[in-house]
């Protein structure tokens, strides 16, 4: 049978794009997140597919069913979890899920202490995550093959036979950092297999975390003083090659310490009378009193 293509057909199959409003998540992924910008650009590759499946299905085209879960690798702190919120949303709106929900879990939420203890506990994370996405942050502390006794193979044994056998009602999202994710796959080939879209996420530059901070004064209703950008710039510099850092994280920290110092100056500032201007401004000093300065 030869299925005859109109312009009317086309036009409905817009029509249909533009409900999904599939634009609106990509531009909130533009507006809430600095740079990342190969991250926005592979979440944009993967709606696009998605989409395009999803119009082929409406005239009747036969299409493979899409890969769904995901691997989203990079440090702490570079939009992991919001990234995927947005590809549930993103999932939800083409029909893929049915809920749209985000459920963020650890080991400890997935892997008992006992025997029998591990199946019922991902079996009830599985249960609450259906219909939406599971994302499992540092999912490598699932498998230790050092340790006889550890029970994270039975967890993912579980989650491959409802990755596989449910997919169409689940999407699962492993994450962490990019090094021991490869290894975890390695180590792990049936989870590779099906595991086909992989996101890595860079770190932040000095000027994105200043940027980042300064988005996060203005939603708390703060401000720089003139000369305090640059010094939190310096500090950004310094703290990026200490350990344990954690990029927009590191910088929420931060932020929250110089507030707690600005509070400390004002409150130390005796009979003053206070203008807006004292209740809303960072100074310089607020952060060179970090021990990094010292």
């Amino acid at each position: 049978m030869t299925i005859n293509y109109t312009e009317d057909t086309l036009l409905n199959l817009k029509e249909e794009y533009d409900k999904t409003k599939i634009q609106d998540i990509i531009d909130e992924l533009e507006k809430e997140l600095v740079g990342l910008k190969p991250v926005k650009t592979r979440i944009k590759e993967i709606a696009a597919l998605l989409l395009i499946d999803r119009l082929r299905n409406q005239i009747g085209l036969v299409s493979g069913s899409p890969g769904l879960h995901m691997s989203f690798t990079g440090s702490p702190g570079t939009g992991k979890t919001t990234v995927a919120m947005k590809m549930a949303d993103i999932l939800n709106r083409l029909n893929y899920i049915r809920k749209g929900h985000l459920l963020t879990v650890t080991r400890d939420d997935l892997v008992g202490q006992y025997i029998g203890h591990t199946a019922p506990k991902t079996k009830e994370v599985l249960k609450q995550a259906m219909g939406g996405v599971l994302f499992i942050d540092e999912a490598y502390y699932l498998y230790k093959p050092d340790n006889e006794r550890d029970y994270g193979a039975e967890a993912i044994e579980i989650l491959l036979q409802v990755m596989e056998n449910q997919r169409d009602d689940i999407v699962v999202i492993f994450a962490g950092y990019k090094e021991k994710m490869d290894k975890f796959y390695e180590s792990n080939p049936g989870l590779s297999s099906r595991v086909t879209n992989h996101v890595d996420f860079p770190d932040y530059t000095a000027e994105e975390l200043l940027e980042i901070a300064k988005l996060m004064l203005e939603e708390q209703q703060y401000k720089f003083a003139n000369d305090a950008d640059k010094v939190l710039l310096d500090y950004s510099e310094r703290r990026m090659k200490q350990p344990h850092f954690a990029n927009a994280r590191s910088m929420r920290n931060a932020i929250d310490r110089a507030r707690m110092r600005q509070a400390n100056r004002i409150f130390s500032s005796g009979d003053k009378v206070l203008t807006k201007s004292d209740l809303i401004t960072i100074e310089s000093e607020d952060i060179l009193k970090s021990r990094l300065f010292s």
